[in-house]
């Protein structure tokens, strides 16, 4: 018998328990606070997965040439498709001028034996570790508290900032709109809206 083909495994913002999987958005306010107290390169590295949404290994994989300082632009190599795949996320100039500061990107840029170089040399369990040290000081615990909490935090809030899904979808380096689309899950301002207007009309008829 012939195998069937493969199935899309479907991706969710809660474990198999119900608990969240992305930061909400006081709770990164209070990440990217934490990580602002690390060591110059480690803070940028969690700042970087925290303003792109960008996967860990993708993050890593970053070298001089992959920023443009002008354009306020990151290319990042999609690593979870078959063939290479690039992709560019804006990132804030405030970011970027952390780069320039730390790491001298121009320079950098400049030399042919610097612009191809990682930027970040340490390991993945290193970075995980990086990531996990930001949680604590920022007494976050539970399946947010970790690098992918950043990636969905970043999508949940791009979704609730009005951005569109196909412009997230591009961004986060997704292959099928579907798995970019559990994002419009999480209640937004809009939605909060709505349910003000059903508090305000129970209550009114409630009095009377």
């Amino acid at each position: 018998m012939q195998p069937g083909p493969a199935t899309h495994t479907a991706v969710s913002l809660y474990t198999a328990h119900g608990e969240r999987k992305y930061l909400s958005r006081s709770e990164r306010f209070r990440a990217l606070d934490a990580a602002a107290r690390l060591p110059a390169d480690r803070a940028l590295f969690c700042l970087t997965l925290a303003w792109t949404g960008a996967r860990i290994s993708e993050v890593l994989a970053l070298r001089p040439i992959d920023l443009q300082f002008d354009d306020c632009l990151i290319s990042f190599r999609t690593l979870k498709r078959r063939h290479l795949h690039v992709r560019q996320v804006p990132v804030p100039p405030h970011l970027m001028r952390e780069f320039e500061r730390h790491y001298h990107l121009r320079q950098r840029q400049a030399d042919p034996d610097l612009c191809d170089t990682r930027l970040w040399l340490f390991h993945r369990v290193t970075a995980w570790r990086i990531v996990k040290c930001v949680m604590a000081i920022a007494a976050l615990q539970g399946a947010a508290a970790c690098p992918k909490g950043f990636r969905h935090g970043f999508g949940a809030g791009s979704v609730q900032a009005g951005i569109p899904i196909t412009l997230l979808q591009r961004w986060l380096g997704h292959a099928r709109l579907s798995t970019t689309a559990i994002y419009t899950e999480v209640s937004g301002p809009e939605e909060f809206q709505f349910a003000k207007r059903y508090w305000r009309w129970s209550m009114k008829s409630r009095r009377r």
